[in-house]
């Protein structure tokens, strides 16, 4: 989000060497009632690069964090899929 896609991380995945179920736990640590805005830094935007997510909230990623339709959390904050 906040480099724009200029930097990706590398998408996660464990294979268990065991037999059986593996329980994933994630957990978030956040004040929800923080209003503080995060975005793309403004350095790395032109118009040749223009913002490809929007300024959100903490609680707005918290509560888009899930992934759908194989998406990752971040791919469904992206402005040209919600049409802006």
């Amino acid at each position: 989000l906040i480099t724009n896609d200029k930097f990706k991380s590398a998408y996660h995945r464990v294979l268990s060497k065991k037999e059986g179920s593996r329980i994933s736990i994630e957990s978030f640590f956040m004040n929800n009632s923080c209003s503080r805005q995060y975005g793309p830094i403004k350095e790395l935007l032109s118009e040749e690069n223009p913002p490809l997510y929007p300024e959100i909230t903490l609680k707005d990623i918290y509560n888009n964090q899930s992934s759908i339709e194989g998406l990752s959390a971040l791919e469904k904050l992206k402005l040209e899929r919600r049409g802006g």
